[in-house]
């Protein structure tokens, strides 16, 4: 990152003061009488990915989306509206959005977690300059939403309601508890990452307040924009203090009663007791970030009824809700879910925001339960709807993520491919703060158990029970389905290692019947342990393996690929009479720039002639998807590539032939 020293030097020279942290450790006391997750997921600083999928895509985040991110936040005002809240510049407030303060907030986040992986000084001491920025906007008793601190009179956006100008009086549209759960989130997350205590000290600074302020007998409210709850049970993970979690769970289970204030209604999923909610409704974005703090409540307080809670929201999600690319929320309006299996195509809008909740969302779900349908829906999502949103050169962003493309209707924000930033820019950022943190998805572990749950070329150390597995995984995933894991362990005791079966090898495109598979693959998985051949038992979507190989082994499964057709549930009318293809984990789409001269006239007839020919040099390397039918000869790539050579026609969903045609 050539200008890291040059922007380093600039933001400095705003603050004019040293932006170093002393190292200050925090002890924690967790109360004892709490539950916590089933599963663990493997720290990060203990992954490291070799994958030829995976790690372009993490260092286009580190060395290109990162430093273009805090350019854009430079240029727009971002971090003079922390200088102008703290008197340090004149002004008035910069930007268009309440919440533009988490844009630099999730920044930090993302460059944290890389900074685990890729150490980087100029890195560290640039996040502490930007730190120091953030601090001089907070004022004394630790609020800290920047907008309203320089004129509480005039918010940023038309739809915040300031009557007196006071604090929290609009707290459905303000976004003042919003912020800081962005920041919570940064914040424990450079902690871990540096040991320092600069932007802890802030959150936690912030965070008394918001307690000091909010709950019985105080203001009795909830947060219009859902994510302080899992901030406060972060902050609670480090500091230990129970307020912080008391905190979370009262703002959602306050949700939905209205005894002392009007509810904001289903958009903020505040029409009823989250406890009885049945159907993902409202705002996407805050539906599933709400919905990963009732999981995180249902795991601590072994709470019965949060659990059924979330279990119908997940089914109901992922029965009625889903796009095939993982992507949730189909309406621009409100950026929202839409009647059951209403799922259009053209005007979709699947949130790249929502993409990276719902993986959050589903993470929490796996490690609660260990059901592996879990990470059926990360994998569908990560590599379909969630890296879409970001181009191959890391400086393009969808906002929303369609499944089909005129070239003419401007989907994403007033284009019809991806943009540079946004004036809402809270996908760019979401994207630079999920991207970094992707290795803590592949391997999990609990008690004498190994999870490897993902598939990406990579190296893990895995302590189970006091004792050290060396994991090393290679692979050409998503382009092949073999797998070879070689293991290691410091002395011969017994441990399991379970490996996920994906939901595609067995015939099942969602766990859920949204969508299905047009035949069955017939091939089976085969599975070889040091060179021997072994038959394939799946328990509960697991090849499971118990450890009788001693100090080392070398583990090879090779799951069948072969593209697949794919229709949707007879009331999903955008899809009816078409077709989907797929190819291991992969959404497949047409696009124009492929198929110049007979794009609208492609239809499947049902005598199609699949073959997958790998394409070193376009599109970063796929493998794309040639067909040739009785009607016309086509080419397909994977989704997440799409709209990266210019604007033009899409789709997943490809007619059906009609009978006269054929």
């Amino acid at each position: 990152m050539k200008n890291f020293f040059y922007m380093v030097f600039f933001l400095i020279g705003l603050v004019g003061i040293s932006c170093q942290s002393a190292n200050k450790d925090i002890i924690v006391e967790v109360d004892n009488a709490l539950s916590d997750y089933l599963i663990e997921p493997v720290d990060i600083r203990n992954v490291k990915v070799t994958d030829d999928f995976w790690l372009p895509i993490i260092q286009r985040v580190q060395q290109k989306t990162i430093e273009y991110a805090i350019e854009k936040c430079k240029e727009e005002g971002r971090l003079e509206n922390f200088l102008i809240a703290g008197n340090q510049m004149e002004g008035t407030t910069k930007g268009a959005m309440p919440f533009d303060d988490t844009d630099v907030y999730k920044i930090i986040e993302g460059a944290s977690t890389s900074l685990i992986s890729s150490p980087n000084k100029e890195l560290e001491v640039l996040l502490d300059s930007l730190i120091t920025i953030i601090g001089i906007g907070q004022e004394a008793d630790g609020y800290l939403t920047t907008w309203r601190t320089i004129d509480p009179a005039s918010p940023p956006a038309p739809w915040v309601k300031v009557i007196e100008g006071k604090r929290w009086e609009s707290l459905d549209a303000s976004h003042e508890m919003y912020n800081p759960g962005h920041m919570y989130e940064a914040a424990v997350v450079h902690f871990q990452a540096t040991g320092k205590r600069n932007f802890l000290d802030i959150a936690i600074k912030n965070a008394d307040l918001i307690v000091n302020t909010f709950g019985p007998g105080k203001i009795e409210t909830v947060p219009g924009h859902q994510i302080i709850e899992t901030g406060l049970i972060k902050l609670y993970s480090v500091t230990g203090k129970k307020e912080y979690l008391e905190l979370a769970k009262y703002f959602l289970d306050y949700r939905g009663h209205g005894d002392h204030r009007t509810l904001f209604g289903p958009y903020s999923q505040d029409h009823i007791p989250v406890i009885d909610q049945r159907e993902v409704v409202g705002h996407a974005v805050r539906a599933v970030y709400m919905y990963a703090g009732m999981t995180d409540i249902a795991a601590m307080y072994d709470d019965e009824a949060y659990k059924n809670a979330i279990d119908s929201l997940w089914e109901n999600m992922v029965n009625k809700k889903m796009y095939l690319t993982g992507g949730i929320g189909s309406r621009h309006d409100g950026e929202a879910f839409g009647e059951n299996y209403e799922l259009p195509n053209l005007t979709g809008y699947n949130e790249t925001c929502a993409a990276i909740g719902d993986v959050y969302w589903n993470h929490r779900l796996f490690r609660l339960t260990g059901d592996k349908k879990y990470y059926d829906i990360i994998e569908r999502t990560l590599y379909n709807g969630l890296i879409s949103g970001l181009s191959l050169d890391g400086t393009q962003f969808f906002y929303p993520n369609a499944l089909e493309s005129d070239g003419k209707y401007k989907f994403n924000r007033g284009a019809c491919t991806r943009q540079s930033w946004f004036d809402c820019s809270c996908c760019p950022t979401n994207v630079i703060r999920f991207i970094p943190s992707m290795p803590g998805l592949i391997y999990s572990k609990q008690a004498d158990t190994v999870y490897v749950n993902l598939y990406a070329a990579s190296e893990a150390k895995i302590n189970l029970n006091s004792k050290t597995v060396m994991a090393k995984q290679e692979t050409n995933y998503p382009w092949s389905g073999g797998v070879k894991l070689s293991l290691k362990s410091e002395s011969d005791f017994d441990y399991v290692v379970k490996l996920r079966v994906p939901g595609w090898v067995q015939n099942e495109v969602l766990p859920s019947n949204l969508y299905s598979y047009v035949g069955t693959i017939d091939s089976k998985i085969t599975l070889t342990v040091n060179g021997d051949s072994k038959i394939v038992e799946v328990i509960d979507g697991y090849v499971v393996l118990k450890n009788d190989w001693g100090k080392e082994a070398s583990i090879e499964v090779k799951f069948p690929m072969e593209v697949r057709k794919v229709k949707a549930h007879p009331l999903v009318k955008d899809d009816s009479r078409k077709v989907a293809l797929e190819y291991g984990p992969l959404v497949y789409a047409i696009e124009e720039i492929d198929n110049k001269n007979q794009f609208d006239q492609i239809a499947i007839t049902g005598s199609e002639e699949f073959n997958v020919e790998p394409q070193p040099e376009l599109l970063e390397g796929i493998s794309i998807i040639n067909s040739k039918n009785d009607n016309v000869e086509f080419s397909a790539i994977p989704y997440y590539a799409w709209s990266n050579r210019g604007i033009g026609k899409m789709k997943v969903w490809i007619p059906e032939a009609a009978m006269e045609d054929l």
